[in-house]
């Protein structure tokens, strides 16, 4: 490559990164346009706000979605996490509203997580997370009322969730969790599972298993009050039953998710 050529391609990386922290600050501006002017949620004033902290990178993350918060974290290629906390509060004025919200408190130490006033009548805050990690970040993730979305994470991830969907792209790894009402999305990619595997399921909520062509695991899924839809072939061992566990390729890491109640649908990407 000539000198020319490779001055050029520093000032065009530059752009690019620029370019993904506008994206960013545009979907920010976004939600808070549409957290301030929604008004289909009730009838109470609300008070929004985003708010951003970088802390060094560590080995594991915990990230608390509180009450009523999702959480999502992407993994990335700098050193260094970046949480993006966006808050709402609720009350019967505008001015109870932004106090409240004033009075919620953002922390990074020893977990990702918020703190603020106990709820009372018509007056209620949240918070929901997006966190971005190196890719190689151990993770511990819980919500109670809220969503789970977790991609391009190479690690052991474990994760809880009482009343919220949950999406996973792009993982690998150790991958453990579930929830107990929500469906799950899993797109696996690549020609196979890298690392220990997955094991995920949901009490009450539709599976969905994204697989590409040509993909190379021990795959289990199955479901207790259910329907299957299949739109590649499986070869089954034994007795066909409310569990599928088939070999695809040559084998591999398991991948296992199951629901108690709810269909199961696995799709050829």
């Amino acid at each position: 490559m000539s000198n020319r050529r490779l001055f050029l391609l520093v000032p065009t990386c530059l752009a690019l990164a620029a370019a993904r922290a506008d994206a960013q600050r545009d979907t920010d501006a976004d939600w808070l346009a549409r957290c301030r002017h929604d008004s289909s949620w009730s009838d109470d004033e609300r008070a929004c706000d985003v708010r951003e902290l970088t802390i060094p990178a560590r080995g594991k993350l915990r990230v608390d979605g509180g009450e009523n918060g999702g959480v999502t974290v992407t993994g990335w290629d700098r050193n260094e996490i970046r949480v993006v906390a966006r808050v709402e509060a609720h009350a019967r004025r505008g001015a109870d509203a932004d106090a409240l919200l004033h009075r919620v408190e953002i922390r990074t130490s020893p977990d990702v997580a918020a703190t603020g006033p106990d709820s009372r009548s018509r007056e209620s805050w949240s918070v929901s997370f997006d966190v971005y990690v190196p890719r190689h970040t151990d993770l511990d993730l819980a919500t109670h009322n809220g969503g789970i979305r977790i991609a391009d994470v190479d690690a052991a991830v474990r994760f809880d969730a009482v009343n919220g969907g949950v999406r996973l792209t792009g993982l690998a790894g150790d991958v453990r969790g579930s929830t107990e009402n929500g469906g799950l999305h899993v797109a696996l990619d690549g020609d196979r599972w890298r690392g220990e595997g997955l094991d995920v399921r949901t009490q009450n909520g539709g599976v969905t298993v994204e697989v590409p062509r040509q993909y190379n695991a021990d795959l289990e899924t199955g479901t207790v009050n259910g329907h299957f839809d299949l739109d590649f072939p499986v070869t089954v061992s034994g007795r066909l039953g409310r569990t599928i566990t088939t070999r695809l390729g040559s084998g591999g890491a398991p991948v296992r998710v199951r629901t108690e109640n709810g269909g199961v649908s696995l799709r050829q990407r």
